[in-house]
């Protein structure tokens, strides 16, 4: 299978794709803009994104119809798009990783599969992102072989969750006394709003 892998040259994608390769997949890893046309001639049978920074456009998702998947760190449908960890945390909402099909929406598309993790207090931001994304990671190899064969029940999103911009977390960071390496206890459910 040839996958268009869309997400940062870094950890842990680079864990994800050396795993789609040892299971006998042709992997391109992309993380600019997509271009449709580059798409089309090359003649993907799959897209994944992880970390992917970019809104996947309409005619990319119509090439890959329903074989087009996002790995995203929360638990949807809470905490779509950007820092899901910190809203998890400052909202005290559910925390998980989930795998979804991509649709126009963001973070908006069927759910392949989650899981829900609950976290000691004594994390850190930094130690929680750590768990969430080896979480998602092993989540992803334990279903690919049924993800990519569409046998995994599909489940629509039960609630309306909550969705947060990049830039919401500005008014926040000066909460994080210690960075990233914050501990979780200090600041759950600290989101205040106006």
């Amino acid at each position: 299978m040839k996958i268009l892998f869309l997400g940062p040259d870094k950890e842990p994608q680079k864990r994800l794709i050396a795993f789609l390769f040892n299971d006998g997949n042709s992997v391109v890893r992309h993380e600019d803009k997509l271009d449709y046309k580059n798409i089309a001639e090359s003649k993907y049978d799959y897209l994944i994104s992880f970390g992917y920074r970019y809104i996947i456009r309409k005619d990319v998702l119509n090439y890959f119809k329903e074989k087009a998947i996002n790995l995203h760190i929360s638990f949807l449908p809470w905490n779509k798009g950007a820092d899901p960890n910190l809203w998890s945390i400052l909202e005290n909402t559910p925390k998980g990783v989930t795998i979804h099909q991509i649709d126009e929406g963001l973070d908006t598309g069927k759910i392949v599969c989650q899981k829900e993790i609950f976290f000691d207090g004594n994390e850190t931001f930094k130690s929680a992102y750590g768990v969430l994304n080896n979480t998602i990671v092993e989540l992803f190899k334990e279903n690919w072989t049924q993800i990519k064969d569409n046998k995994l029940k599909l489940k629509s999103k039960k609630g309306k969750g909550s969705y947060h911009k990049s830039s919401d977390k500005n008014d926040y960071m000066n909460l994080l006394t210690d960075g990233w390496d914050t501990k979780i206890k200090d600041l759950e459910g600290k989101a205040i709003f106006a």
